[in-house]
């Protein structure tokens, strides 16, 4: 219980001792203890994904089928506040100004995470991040046989495996502006973004159900890191309850095709950071990606 309390409302160890009665050395204690042991469970509740079957989410939503049928879950990048020392501060403060972890997740359409890296340091690009967790054994990142594929946003590249979005082309409908661009192509970045935003719905509810991802207290930074994981296992064990609120698992999508004409937020030019053996795969996502586009397109005129 002490542990549930510190992760959910960001106490501190002395906050903890005093409510329960101990010592500062015996809550930091058994709290590094609890820590490690959920820590301990990932393995068996961030389960790689199932690559064989059509997530419920696209297989009954005409807007992502039959376009997403090979889509497995979406990939992006979070950053936690952390605490280091003055020597680490300018590898760890990211482009906002402060100190982070980078942490890569992936996740699926009912919310959990499937697979989740942290300790990076808040300045390396996502990418970079992700490149290193595909290339090192050690994390064992699920690749997406065949032609399956994570949707991932504009700072990931297009290749085999994972779809990105065009970009220089509108792809949030929340902008009333009117700004010009290419109809079909904003018809499949509306539609990416609304399946894409699954990754960003998980973190909404991981951090506000964790208080202590939006400041993790001055600890090491390995148990830093460790809080994370542990909050991810507590996060997905929640949300396999059959008593979990509907509310936090609604989609978050108020918005009409039809409002296209009233444009949207626009994708950057820069491009992500990329090597020159990928330059077959992005081509290859690339015929893949045109071909959605234009088969959306018919479909949508035809209705």
């Amino acid at each position: 219980m002490m542990f549930l309390l510190v992760v959910s409302h960001c106490d501190s160890t002395r906050r903890s001792g005093y409510e329960w009665h101990h010592s500062t050395e015996t809550v930091s204690r058994h709290f590094n203890n609890i820590c490690s042991h959920i820590v301990g469970l990932a393995p068996q509740l961030i389960r790689p994904l199932d690559f064989d079957n059509i997530p419920p989410v696209i297989a009954n939503n005409s807007r992502y089928f039959p376009y997403f049928r090979d889509c497995v879950g979406a990939i992006d990048g979070t950053h936690i506040p952390c605490i280091v020392d003055v020597h680490l501060q300018a590898a760890y403060r990211n482009r906002k100004g402060y100190t982070s972890q980078n942490v890569l997740a992936v996740v699926d359409f009912d919310l959990k995470f499937t697979y989740l890296v942290a300790g990076w340091e808040g300045s390396v690009h996502d990418a970079r991040v992700l490149r290193d967790a595909m290339s090192d054994p050690v994390f064992s990142f699920p690749t997406p046989p065949g032609e399956k594929y994570f949707v991932v946003d504009a700072g990931y590249t297009n290749r085999r495996g994972f779809l990105a979005p065009y970009r220089g082309t509108n792809y949030h409908l929340r902008d009333r502006r009117r700004l010009g661009g290419d109809r079909k192509k904003e018809l499949f970045n509306y539609r990416h973004a609304s399946l894409r935003n699954a990754v960003e719905r998980t973190f909404g509810i991981w951090k506000s159900r964790f208080r202590i991802l939006r400041g993790v207290p001055h600890y090491p930074l390995r148990t830093q890191r460790d809080i994370i994981i542990a909050c991810a296992v507590l996060h997905n064990f929640l949300m396999m309850s059959p008593d979990v609120d509907v509310r936090l698992t609604a989609e978050e999508d108020d918005h009409d095709e039809d409002d296209m004409e009233q444009g949207g937020d626009t994708i950057g030019q820069d491009a992500a950071p990329s090597t020159q053996q990928d330059e077959g795969h992005k081509t290859e996502m690339g015929r893949f990606r045109d071909a959605l586009t234009e088969s959306m397109w018919a479909c949508r005129n035809q209705n």
